[in-house]
This record gives C-alpha cells, structure tokens and sequence, in this order.
C-alpha cells in the first residue's frame, strides 16, 4: 500500500463535458517500496484483468496503450498508463480518453483500481 497519506481517489480527475466532448478521466498514485519494473508487469495483469485485449506494453519506456470500443460506435476508448520512477519506488499515472458521445460511469473506480494493482 503506499505510504500516503491520500488515495487514488483523491487523485481523480475528470476534464471535457459529458456527451458534448470527449471526456478525459486521470489519477495517479506512488508506491515508494515498489521498483517500476514490477509495478509496470502488477498494472499489465490487472488491465488484462479488466477485460482490456490488444495491451501494448513498453517496458523500456514504462509505458502501457490499450483501447477497446463498447458502444459500437466504432470509436475507441483509449487507456494509458506510465510507470517511471519516484526515488526508490514508483509513481503510476493512468489516463482514460472518451470520444465525444460516450460515458463510462465507474471510470474512476476502474482507474484506481488498474493503478492500484501496482502496490499488490
């Protein structure tokens, strides 16, 4: 568990106006005893977890690309995560991008709980 004081939900925020713009959702947690290789490898599974397919992981960069499209649209929702390094642990960031016309209720939910996999 990180050692702050706050939690990923407190980190929660939310930029766009639903169903006019596309929505942006982002949090951010650090994990200070967790090296950013394993956090990365702890954030794959869980977004996997989450039902996420195509997962593309860099581990060279700390980075990790999805998108999946459930509305039938035929315009993706994208989830990106960034794991780099905080002194001797980690800090995860993860953004969730709607297109215009689309909601995710829960979304912060599901952010914090991909980021938190990092500290399990």
């Amino acid at each position: 568990m990180p050692a702050l004081a706050d939690g990923c939900a407190d980190h929660v925020q939310s930029t766009g106006v639903p169903m006019v713009t596309g929505m942006t959702h982002k949090t951010w947690m650090i994990f200070p005893s967790v090296n950013p290789g394993a956090a990365l490898d702890k954030v794959s599974r869980a977004v996997l977890a989450e039902g996420f397919v195509g997962v593309n992981v860099d581990k060279k960069l700390g980075t990790l690309t999805t998108q999946q499209e459930t509305t039938g649209s035929g315009r993706p929702q994208t989830l990106q995560v960034v794991v780099r390094k905080d002194g001797k642990g980690s800090r995860v960031d993860a953004t969730f991008s709607l297109p215009p016309g689309q909601l995710a209720p829960g979304v912060g939910d599901n952010l914090c709980r991909v980021v938190n996999a990092a500290g399990q």
